[in-house]
């Protein structure tokens, strides 16, 4: 087994635990308490599954796409037959994804210390997108604010696009 397939298995088995993680997360514990339900019912029940979906899914998508990408550089710069130029620019590649993969973690970690019961953070370019999971369909100035702040302290960007997800 050579290097390629030995980093190709390790990272499957990575995927197979982080989704196995995920799956966890949004089916819920394998118990059940009778205080868990309460007075919520069924329909209300499946709306908060579809919306912690949503948020799991996209982080779930936004890992593997983050993990193939980190692998396909790190590839590139093992070759042998790579030159030295494009290793170079390869390694600085593999710091701006991993730089902006932190970045993400670290505002929807802020976001959620700051009431918010789930957040998703994709950067692209010079932009940030947030999403908040909030019962109410806007969210007030000082929610906004308060969001802008925290991606502007963890990202230095200004380009911010808030949406609420119920």
């Amino acid at each position: 087994m050579n290097k390629k397939q030995s980093g190709i298995i390790v990272t499957l088995v990575v995927l197979i635990i982080c989704a196995g993680y995920l799956a966890t997360k949004v089916n819920g514990p394998l118990y059940v308490n009778d205080g868990d339900f309460g007075e919520k019912s069924a329909i209300s029940l499946k709306e908060n599954k579809s919306s912690s979906t949503f948020f799991a899914e996209a982080k779930l998508s936004r890992n593997q796409e983050n993990a193939k990408a980190l692998q396909e550089i790190k590839l590139l710069m093992d070759d042998a037959n790579t030159p030295k130029e494009q290793k170079t620019k390869a390694a600085d590649e593999y710091l701006d994804v991993s730089t902006t993969n932190q970045k993400e973690s670290d505002v929807e970690l802020a976001l959620k210390a700051k009431g918010f019961e789930e957040a998703l953070c994709s950067i692209v370019d010079d932009k940030v997108e947030i999403f908040v999971k909030s019962s109410k369909k806007e969210l007030s100035k000082e929610e906004l604010r308060g969001i802008q702040d925290v991606v502007m302290s963890k990202t230095k960007l200004e380009n911010i696009d808030v949406k609420v997800k119920e």
